[in-house]
């Protein structure tokens, strides 16, 4: 359910960076999180209708909700 920023804007600027980058990889992950967490929320919150309109069945919202953070 990634329909704001590409996830691949914080990974290709830090994935050939040294390891002093390092706090910037962590902080881009963070974040990375953070918008999964926020957006599979803001999904949970959609009654049956804002889903069909946006095109989501239940079992997609159940198959995204059921995701850990990290993936």
């Amino acid at each position: 359910m990634e329909r704001t920023l590409s996830s691949d804007l914080f990974n290709e600027s830090t994935n050939n960076a040294p390891k002093a980058a390092l706090p910037l990889r962590m902080f881009a992950n963070l974040m990375l999180w953070q918008r999964r967490l926020s957006s599979r929320h803001q999904l949970a919150r959609l009654d049956a209708r804002l889903l069909a309109d946006a095109g989501i069945s239940e079992a997609q919202r159940y198959e995204e909700l059921s995701k850990p953070f990290w993936r």
